[in-house]
């Protein structure tokens, strides 16, 4: 019996994981997204300064990620401060002012990608030395189900007219309890710290390093613009919020449904093959919105991105542990950072172009455009790098 079995049962590691994902993740990082259609309607804010709130949020997880493995301390630790930081600056959202969101999307931007980062250290790592990993996609289905909750908390509250920043507080109210079973789980866990020691690579496995890092934020790139849009898309054709508040239950359900699955596709296929038809699948999704704008596209763009978001991130954290299981904190800070760096260019490029006059009318179209052209050039590189693999593996 490990360390691990004696102080936490296994369940409760994975329970332990998912929620903590669900309330760093699904709230505090995505409730934006629900409830920005609502901001809207509520005359809070248009779809321009939702596009600049967003990208303060992923600057604060780009920040978050680049940090996350350099902070002194114990991986728990950090978990623990991060999720209490997520509940704080939710509830704050409640009060308005430009400059004071700009100011908490940051702070919870930070807070999401600093759980990220530790859950990936201290949960997978727990499951991963008991050789329990096909059980992580269950962990990182939290993403999905906190994105599935979180969509409709608001859908229903949306629908009985509940003002968004009375929402803000209710969804600041549910990250905090989503957190209390979590800190049990956390004060149980063998400590383990969140740095670790940097170790070079040469050559072409370095190489192919980048190349993975590149094609990680280029999903972040490519991924964000449906992730943060669709709900306002969805408004724009259909403005009643009990049809067009289904588009992110929808989105976050399929996502955690997707990374339940994923467990059974990968004995079937390589991480490499499986990211590579998840990222093509992405763009198509993607790119849908933005040439037929209906009810019919949405609902397709929501499960294709939603189906498959979690399974790039699940497919790509395990590569890189897999590959550098001595750095795990910072490879998956790596990746973590590149997604985030993807997730700034997208609703800046978004927000430059729906500012732009002569393409105030397509810019989000433009935009969600040159996203899927980067997803389907990435999924290219890595369907070439599987097909390699499998090669040198037959010849092995």
């Amino acid at each position: 019996m490990t360390t691990t079995e004696r102080s936490v049962p296994h369940w409760a590691v994975v329970l332990g994981g998912l929620l903590s994902l669900a309330a760093a993740m699904g709230i505090g990082r995505f409730a934006f997204t629900p409830l920005l259609p609502l901001m809207a309607r509520d005359g809070q804010l248009g779809l321009s300064a939702g596009g600049w709130l967003a990208a303060a949020n992923y600057v604060g997880y780009f920040v978050g990620a680049l940090t996350a493995a350099r902070l002194p301390g114990k991986a728990t630790r950090l978990a623990g401060v991060a999720l209490l930081l997520t509940a704080a600056t939710t509830a704050a959202m409640a009060w308005p002012g430009m400059a004071w969101w700009l100011l908490l999307r940051f702070a919870a931007g930070v807070a999401s990608a600093w759980v990220f980062v530790a859950t990936s250290v201290w949960c997978l790592g727990a499951l991963a030395r008991d050789g329990r990993q096909a059980q992580a996609g269950w962990v990182y289905a939290g993403v999905g189900t906190g994105i599935a909750l979180t969509g409709l908390v608001c859908w229903i509250a949306g629908a009985a007219g509940v003002a968004a920043r009375d929402l803000w507080v209710g969804l600041g109210v549910l990250a905090l309890a989503l957190m209390v079973p979590v800190v049990g789980v956390l004060l149980r866990m063998p400590q383990a710290g969140v740095a670790t020691p940097a170790y070079g690579e040469a050559g072409r496995a370095d190489a192919e390093m980048r190349g993975l890092v590149v094609c990680y934020g280029l999903m972040g790139f490519g991924y964000i613009l449906p992730a943060t849009f669709l709900p306002a898309l969805a408004r724009s054709v259909v403005d009643d919020p009990r049809l067009f508040g289904l588009a992110w239950p929808l989105f976050g359900a399929t996502a955690a449904a997707s990374t339940v699955l994923s467990a059974w596709i990968v004995r079937h296929a390589s991480r490499l093959q499986v990211w590579a038809v998840s990222q093509a699948l992405m763009g198509v999704g993607a790119l849908l919105p933005s040439l037929w704008l209906n009810g019919a596209t949405i609902a397709l763009s929501a499960l294709l991105v939603g189906g498959t978001f979690m399974v790039i991130t699940l497919a790509g954290v395990q590569e890189m542990r897999a590959r550098a299981p001595q750095q795990a904190a910072r490879r998956v800070g790596q990746v973590t950072a590149a997604f985030a760096f993807g997730q700034i260019a997208g609703p800046v490029l978004s927000a430059l172009l729906l500012q732009w006059p002569a393409l105030h009318e397509r810019g989000l179209a433009l935009a969600l455009q040159a996203g899927a052209l980067a997803l389907l050039a990435s999924s290219a590189w890595l369907a070439r790098r599987a097909f390699f693999v499998s090669k040198e593996i037959v010849h092995a």
